[in-house]
């Protein structure tokens, strides 16, 4: 017995793939694995089978067209191929997450590439996928292109490969932003983007920080678990986590920053630990926060607080940036335009306590 790969187009209509597969059985072909691409041509239906040695590839066309199946492609297979594809994309995804360097190795061996290009261009708009060429867009900038004689590329390939390309862009961002921080007095935290799996040490946070600090943080409001997974991981922007030590999960996290977009403008908010107040750590955390909302290319950051909470307007005046201030009874609302066209909202109020320099 021998390992083939067989992928013909089917129409999708009751009754045909079932035409397709007893053909193949009436030549003692054991379908071991398949995988159904909808395309507007029919059903493209990619089979790994087990067929006796006795047969050739040209036995398995005829049996293939004699199924009413067209479009064959036969070729043979390694016992690989016996790896279903799910298991496949879930190996290839933890490379990425390990080496995200890899992308155009991961690309090749998930559609079986002849050939995968990256190219500092973009993507060429529609360009997407074709008989022979797939072109991918890359979120970090430039394009991939992908070549294979045979066969035909499908879309469900290129969902995949496109994914593939964004998981890669995901795990090699937030390996760039992992750093070392050190501070003025000389102590050194890990600086890293939250995940949900932060959700127990982010709620020990809040428990170790005082009634004043967990207030000014929340205008008044609560911090419940569920709010708080929320945060660790928003549909748009940023947390980033602050940990007493080299970043390892075990370790406490002992500060808490979140960038929360909406629209072209995004909402920043720091929590602190009480006892790692006042050492330059708020400042750090609001520069990277600044840093992350530049690249991503918003207009304004915004940030709510209440009047009397000077260390957090002093933490942004030491940005020493053009901002606006509003205040509305005992909240003041400060605006930090992003760009130099950008319109400013709000109006510069006197009667704001001025965030005085230390």
């Amino acid at each position: 017995m021998a390992l083939w790969r067989i992928r013909a187009t089917v129409d999708d209509r009751p009754g045909y793939l079932s035409v397709l597969t007893a053909s193949l059985a009436l030549r003692g072909v054991n379908i071991l694995t398949v995988q159904v691409h909808t395309t507007e041509a029919g059903a493209v239906d990619d089979f790994l089978v087990d067929a006796p040695d006795t047969l050739d590839q040209a036995d398995l066309l005829a049996a293939v067209e004699r199924g009413r199946g067209r479009d064959c492609w036969v070729a043979r297979s390694e016992a690989r191929g016996l790896v279903d594809q799910p298991t496949r994309v879930l190996g290839l995804a933890t490379r990425l997450v390990r080496d995200p360097d890899a992308t155009g190795a991961a690309l090749r061996v998930l559609l079986g590439a002849d050939e995968v290009t990256w190219r500092a261009t973009p993507a060429a708009p529609h360009a997407g996928v074709g008989a022979a060429t797939m072109q991918l867009a890359d979120p970090s900038g430039g394009s991939f292109t992908l070549r294979r004689a045979a066969p035909s590329f499908t879309p469900a390939e290129y969902a995949r490969a496109q994914a593939l390309v964004e998981l890669a862009t995901t795990a090699s961002r937030r390996s760039t932003d992992r750093v070392i921080l050190v501070l003025p007095d000389g102590a050194e935290l890990a600086v890293r983007p939250a995940t949900g799996d932060d959700l127990a040490a982010v709620v020990e946070l809040h428990e170790r920080c005082s009634a004043r600090s967990r207030q000014r943080r929340y205008l008044g409001g609560s911090a419940s678990p569920s709010r708080l997974r929320r945060l660790l991981t928003p549909s748009r922007g940023t947390t980033l986590v602050a940990t007493a030590g080299s970043g390892a999960a075990a370790e406490p996290v002992v500060a808490m920053a979140n960038l929360l977009a909406e629209g072209d403008e995004a909402e920043v908010a720091l929590l602190v630990r009480d006892d790692w107040q006042r050492r330059g750590l708020g400042s750090a955390l609001l520069r990277r926060l600044v840093g992350h909302a530049g690249r991503a290319g918003y207009r304004a950051l915004v940030l709510h607080t209440q009047a009397e909470n000077a260390p957090m307007l002093r933490t942004v005046a030491r940005l020493d940036r053009p901002t606006t201030t509003d205040r509305d009874g005992g909240l003041v609302t400060v605006v930090l335009p992003l760009d130099v066209d950008a319109p400013r909202r709000g109006r510069s109020t006197a009667g704001v306590p001025g965030p005085r320099r230390p």
